[in-house]
Formats: C-alpha cells, structure tokens, sequence
C-alpha cells in the first residue's frame, strides 16, 4: 500500500485500527506523559493523533508513535504489514543490500507553502511543541524531525534527527551528538568562520524520518535514500531562504542559519537512554528567517523513552539488518541472526553464527561492535551458536551463563565511541567508553565434545505432537479462555 504524505499515511493506519485520537491534552506534560503511560500498558501502542490542545486552534495536531508496532513500520518502508519482527529484520536486510539510490525531484510548489511566515511573522510557537519530560529544559518542537544540511566541500545533503529545544519566537537550539553527519556538517562551516545553513522539518512522510534516524551511508542524502527504498524520487521545494531541499509534502518547516558561537542553554532532556544523561549546556542555535506549513499542521514526536518502551522497537529491527549485512560486507561467513535488543538500545547486540575457524566468534563480535550501525553508544557483544534463538532472552542468557567462563571469554575493547548521553561516563570523561566482547559459543578447540544439549529431539517431538493432537489443542484452548 502506497501513500503519498503523512495524512495518506494516517488515513492508511486509521483503517488497519491502529490509530488513537486524544482531544484535550495541554502540551505541558500531558501529552508526553500520556504517550508513555500508553506505551507501557499497550503492547504494540497504537499511534497517537493528539488535536484540540488547549492554547491552539483546532487542527494543529501532535502525531507520536508513528513506527512503535511492526505493521506499522512495515506500511512505511513498503513490506508485507502481516510479517513479524523477526521476518522484518529479514525482508528489511534484503531490501537495503538491493537498495540503489533514487535523487530527489526539485518541483516548484506543495502544500508546504500554503502559509509562510518571515521576519516578524516568524514564530515557532505558533506550534504546540510539548515538554515531554518532567525535568526537560523546555520544549522541543524537534524528537521525530529533519535537520537538514548541505555539506560546504562535497556538497551532499543531509537530514538527520537531531533533537530541537524552542529558545523563543524566532530561536531555536539544535543537539547533535558528536560524530554524526550533520554535526561534522556543521563544523565544516564553523571551521571556515562561515554561517551554516539550516532547514529544519517537523512533520514528514514517515520512511523520511525512518532514513534520517539510520545510520545511512557517509556520503549518501538521505532523500536518496528514501527514494531508493520507495524506487520513486522524492518531491522537495528548494528553501527560499537556504535554498536546501525541502520535502514539498512536509507540514511545517524552518530556515535559517547557525553562526560560529552563537550558543545558548540547551537541556537537560530525557533520551533514549532512559535517563536525563547530560546536564543543561550551550550548544549552537538556528535563527530562524522563515516558517512554512501546511493548513491544520501536523507536528510529528518521538519522545524518548527508557529502550523497552516506545521508538526503540523500531531502530532495533533496523539496527539489526544494518549489523547483520555489515558482517556480511566485512567477510564474515555463516552469521544465522542478528538482534539489537530493544530493551537495551543500542548498548547489546546478539549474533548467532555456525562456527567455522578459530576465532570466528571474536571476529563477528569485533565486526558487530565496532561497524557504522552497531558503533555508537555500543556496550556489549554476545556471540552465540546458531542453536540459540537469540530472539529469546531466556535462550541467550542459558547461552551466556553455560558455554562461557568468564576469564576465558570476556575481551574489554577501550576508548571506543561513545557520546555526551552515555550515563554510565562521568562529566568530563565522555566521548569514549569500552566494549565487552562476549564468546558465548561452545569452545571451537572442543566443541565437538562438548555435552548435548539435553532436550526433546524434532523427531520424537513431532511424533508425541502428532499422537496427543487432541490433548495439546485442549490445553491451548483453556490457556486462551481460562
């Protein structure tokens, strides 16, 4: 099923009933604390279409939880709405080995331009930016958003989702951890002692804010990208002000410039990471020149949550394919599973490989640990054979607890890449941390010797399935209808 913007996308996801209207919420606490209490208690949470906020006119709308459910995340990215996470992290890993990338189409006019605001006009309080968390700095237009910047030597665009505070009517901060694209971006500029050029959208086509929150390849925008996941270009208006891309569908959109110390206080806020993990500090801000947006916008959020709950279902499917063809790309054979547990963000990643050589399980682990998508605020590597469901928690930790010791299987790997949100690293200390490399697979030196799993057989358990049919059926029955 294809859709065209994100009202196609809401109309597509109100008819498969995963769509919830609240009317009524304040933008101070309510929604934010409402879009956790509903990801808690429901498992998948449908989206949230929050409208009537008390302070704006009806129609000016918080969208939250758009990708939190695999039917969902499957509907944006153009895959089979009915397969489950697992056959997602298959079907998705598949589609990006084959992805070839589609440029955008400049056009001249979209419905983002149906209202423009500049000089005096500009605010951007004119939108219900919530304050999600209890102890936020203040609110932030930009959780689910594209900050988009042109690179000043190589001229590629990129759009990433970078975190955006509300200073005042015409301000606005902008965080980005070090070592991602659009901060190096950045820097490029400051370096030249020039202005770097922003746009800034904050309601979009979800497989946009899905391709700005991966870890795409340096050097690709993208909106190439997402045209190569959709094959078909993506629409975009150059900005008036900046002249970068713009998607031409987007419900509202900033331009501006960010100047070589021009800083204010940003934060604290409450990251992924589960925790308020890095103190209120100056970081650089948009002054903004331009508004444009859509007739009864739509301002998309993804408030960060603790890893179990909310957005980090989504990125760990994703992040799963990328470490898995990242092994594959490096020349490590025979990897059966890759997972990115999403209780654990982006700190655990699990493989499960057929062992081949000696030191086939440090090499993955190594590879999974350190590569583009599984390097950043990484913590831990587990390796294990392919017997062990690594979608089974239960499985993975008999895995770790039997067939590893300790002093023979741990490596600590230092100084590895790390950020500001890591809240395990002092102040002053952030930027690095280590890397355990666990090898939870039996001994490659014994493995052959090593005690059998003491477990029903396939065969006998077909047999017994086969002949208590009647009796198995009961027993699910009572179970569903206790």
């Amino acid at each position: 099923m294809k859709y065209r913007d994100l009202r196609e996308w809401i109309d597509q996801v109100k008819a498969m009933d995963q769509l919830q209207l609240i009317h009524g919420a304040q933008w101070d606490l309510e929604i934010g604390g409402l879009t956790e209490i509903i990801c808690k208690k429901f498992k998948p949470p449908p989206a949230l279409l929050f409208d009537n906020i008390p302070g704006y006119p009806e129609g000016h709308r918080v969208l939250v939880n758009m990708l939190d459910s695999v039917e969902r995340l499957a509907l944006t990215t153009g895959l089979d709405p009915q397969i489950t996470p697992v056959q997602f992290i298959h079907k998705w890993r598949e589609k990006i080995k084959r992805l070839s990338p589609v440029p955008p189409t400049v056009v001249k006019d979209g419905p983002v331009l149906e209202n423009v605001r500049t000089g005096s006009q500009v605010n951007v309080l004119e939108f219900p930016a919530p304050r999600w968390h209890e102890m936020d700095g203040g609110r932030y237009l930009g959780t689910a958003n594209l900050v988009i910047t042109r690179d000043p030597d190589e001229g590629w665009v990129n759009a990433g989702t970078y975190r955006v505070m509300v200073q005042n009517e015409n301000t606005v901060s902008v965080y980005i951890s070090p070592g991602k694209q659009g901060r190096i971006q950045r820097q490029k500029y400051f370096d030249l002692n020039r202005p770097c050029p922003v746009a800034i959208v904050f309601g979009q086509d979800p497989l946009l804010f899905v391709a700005a929150s991966t870890d795409v390849p340096y050097g690709m925008s993208e909106y190439e990208y997402a045209g190569g996941i959709r094959e078909e270009p993506i629409s975009v208006i150059p900005g008036p002000v900046t002249g970068l891309p713009i998607p031409a569908h987007a419900e509202i959109a900033v331009e501006g410039e960010m100047h070589p110390g021009d800083l204010m206080p940003e934060g604290p806020f409450g990251e992924w990471t589960g925790y308020y993990a890095s103190a209120r500090r100056s970081e650089p801000v948009v002054r903004v020149q331009s508004i444009m947006f859509r007739n009864d916008p739509i301002l998309c959020g993804a408030p960060p949550m603790r890893p179990s709950v909310g957005q980090g279902f989504y990125r760990s499917l994703e992040r799963s394919a990328l470490i898995w063809n990242a092994l594959e790309e490096a020349g490590v054979p025979d990897v059966t599973a890759v997972y990115s547990h999403p209780a654990a963000g982006r700190f655990l990643t699990i493989v499960a490989i057929r062992q081949r050589y000696p030191g086939h399980a440090k090499q993955a682990a190594v590879v999974a640990g350190q590569c583009r998508a599984g390097g950043y605020l990484g913590r831990y590597v587990i390796v294990v054979d392919e017997d062990v469901d690594i979608y089974d928690t239960e499985e993975v930790l008999w895995a770790l607890c039997t067939r590893s010791d300790p002093e023979r299987s741990i490596d600590i790997l230092r100084r590895c890449w790390s950020g500001p949100l890591d809240p395990i690293i002092p102040k002053g200390r952030k930027g690095f941390n280590s890397r355990a490399i666990i090898d939870a697979t039996r001994p490659f030196e014994w493995k052959d010797e090593f005690p059998p799993v003491s477990e029903i057989s396939n065969a006998l358990k077909d047999q017994l399935e086969g002949k208590w049919r009647a009796l198995l059926s009961g027993l699910a029955r009572e179970e569903q209808n206790p």
